[in-house]
């Protein structure tokens, strides 16, 4: 099975070159990218083909239920990186329903250290308690879950040092939530998206 990875990797590498010949001298050259990434590490939900763009046009990170968590710092060494470094001007927070995380999150079950790592979806659920156990279905509550754990985690992007510093500074950058539906393929905009210190006190006068 790797000896076919392999050669999916040469077959890809000849595609790439026949339809663009300077494709891989261009991306040694420069990493540009005005987006940047946080989703899941979910196998099902690749950041690049979801929406459309090449190797060098999308800087990623991920983790299991694609948290933005103030203490990580793997993280905070990301996002520091994108916004003073490459100067993306999007970060797209990008959860998906049918999350396993979200779900594992609340489900009652121990698993070990992720259990660590995912205590920030079960405050979510926490906080919204009443209107989530007011939906009809497990399912719909996993879904609900999965927007509400974008919106968290937008506002810990936008609420963060390095991203204040950005706008502070006149640099032009923008927070949006999105959630992926494996189902269709399809993203859907959540409509939170934070492009200034005066948006950011607007949208979150208080904690979600």
């Amino acid at each position: 099975m790797i000896k076919t990875l392999l050669e999916n990797n040469r077959a890809w590498s000849e595609g790439k070159t026949r339809v663009d010949p300077d494709f891989f001298r261009r991306l040694e050259r420069q990493q540009t990218p005005e987006y940047f990434w946080i989703g899941c590490s979910d196998s099902r939900v690749p950041a690049n083909e979801i929406i459309g763009l090449d190797p060098g046009e999308v800087f990623v990170h991920r983790n299991v239920a694609n948290l933005a968590p103030p203490q990580d710092a793997n993280y905070l060494s990301v996002l520091q990186f994108a916004v003073e470094v490459l100067k993306v001007r999007h970060i797209l927070v990008v959860g998906h329903y049918g999350c396993g995380g979200v779900a594992a999150a609340i489900d009652g079950r121990r698993r070990g250290l992720v259990d660590h790592w995912l205590h920030p979806i079960r405050e979510t659920y926490a906080d919204h308690v009443h209107e989530l156990e007011g939906l009809p279905d497990g399912r719909e509550r996993l879904d609900r879950l999965c927007e509400l754990n974008v919106l968290r985690q937008v506002r810990n992007v936008a609420s963060d040092v390095f991203v204040q510093d950005a706008w502070a500074r006149g640099q032009a950058l923008s927070v949006h939530g999105w959630v992926y539906s494996l189902g269709d393929g399809l993203v859907t905009d959540q409509n939170i998206t934070v492009s200034s210190q005066a948006e950011f006190t607007e949208r979150f006068p208080s904690r979600p």
